[in-house]
């Protein structure tokens, strides 16, 4: 990633947001601690953005600072995942749901050219390629167009994409799994632009059931 802040952003959302996707994007893995001076050279700037965006990514739970304000990535852990997943359960199908009974025509253009940028995810899968699974879901959520709702689950997916990635570096899918989910995205588009809210519902649950997240809890638990 470019260590040259970009215009648009002031330095303290510049540093965060480069931390942050660092964290997301497995670059700075679980449990390692984070150098703020040599981070802070890093950026090209002060330690005081630096201890900022920390603060917000302990917030967020993607960072722990200890009592001697020493920063590491927080550690993955089953009750973690299992607690996105039993949230996912519920909010996902919902945004589903929503999203058949109010979509849009632009709605509709959106969902289906996410669909087509879709590849299957395996040991060999980038962060740029979460990104493109992630804007599909995305357009579930946004054309469920309740903005609260949406919050959430983006909150959420920041979260669960770093126990996708440990999914699959522990036990990449299968090419019959990697089928499933192919058909399960498609399933879950036609439904909603058809404004088959039962069917939507229902094959957004049976997707969130057999996610990358959901099979995570089993392998941090082994």
């Amino acid at each position: 990633m470019s260590a040259n802040p970009r215009p648009a952003l002031t330095k303290n959302a510049y540093v965060y947001e480069e931390l942050r996707q660092r964290i997301l994007a497995g670059e700075l893995e679980q449990g390692q601690s984070i150098s703020q001076e040599q981070l802070a050279v890093e950026l090209g700037v002060s330690t005081t953005p630096l201890r900022e965006a920390l603060r917000r990514l302990d917030a967020e739970g993607l960072v722990t600072i200890d009592a001697h304000r020493d920063a590491r990535v927080t550690r993955l852990n089953a009750e973690e995942a299992r607690s996105l997943f039993e949230v996912r359960e519920q909010l996902d199908p919902l945004a589903a749901k929503l999203a058949a009974n109010r979509l849009t025509e632009a709605d509709s253009v959106a969902i289906q050219a996410a669909l087509k940028g879709l590849a299957p995810l395996s040991t060999s899968t980038d962060f740029q390629s979460l990104l493109v699974h992630r804007a599909f879901h995305r357009s579930i959520y946004t054309a469920s167009h309740n903005p609260l709702l949406m919050s959430l689950l983006e909150g959420l997916w920041d979260k669960a994409d770093r126990y996708r990635q440990l999914r699959l570096r522990s036990k990449p899918d299968s090419v019959k799994d990697q089928e499933r989910v192919r058909q399960e995205h498609i399933a879950i588009a036609e439904a909603v632009i058809a404004g088959d809210a039962r069917t939507a519902e229902r094959v957004m649950k049976k997707h969130v059931r057999g996610s990358l997240g959901a099979h995570a809890i089993t392998a941090l638990e082994s």
